[in-house]
């Protein structure tokens, strides 16, 4: 199993050609990939049509959905955010913490090009595609 990141599956879904998004196209039908709440929401809400909404609702619903947060793997994200934070790594968006703690946590790797994600990588243990 493994979570695909909101910075893959837009892409994809703008026809953007990548290692990521073209590994992403090879698995589609493995039945590998989980998608996860917050990301769900991230990906659905850039689109600006109704027609392209349903299209993409629809192919991230046949996928194996997980629910991310909860009040233990917030205070988690919030802590491994402040480890990073004290080891003079930013990271720019709260949801990219929960997201990789939520990941580091249930020992999924993570599909992603994202550099909010390097400093979980390097220093806490995330598990990351690299194609």
């Amino acid at each position: 199993m493994l979570l695909v990141d909101s910075t893959i599956w837009i892409d994809y879904f703008n026809g953007v050609a990548s290692s990521q998004t073209d590994y992403l196209d090879r698995i589609l039908d493995l039945k590998l990939i989980l998608v996860g709440d917050l990301i769900l929401a991230e990906v659905l809400q850039g689109f600006r049509n109704d027609t392209d909404f349903e299209r993409a609702r629809r192919a991230l619903e046949k996928f194996r959905q997980v629910s991310m947060v909860n009040p233990s793997l917030a205070l988690k994200s919030a802590r491994n955010f402040r480890l990073l934070r004290r080891k003079g790594i930013t990271v720019r968006k709260t949801i990219d913490s929960l997201i990789a703690t939520w990941c580091i946590e249930s020992r999924v790797p993570l599909l992603h090009h994202d550099s909010d994600f390097d400093g979980y990588e390097a220093h806490l243990g995330l598990r990351v595609i690299r194609p």
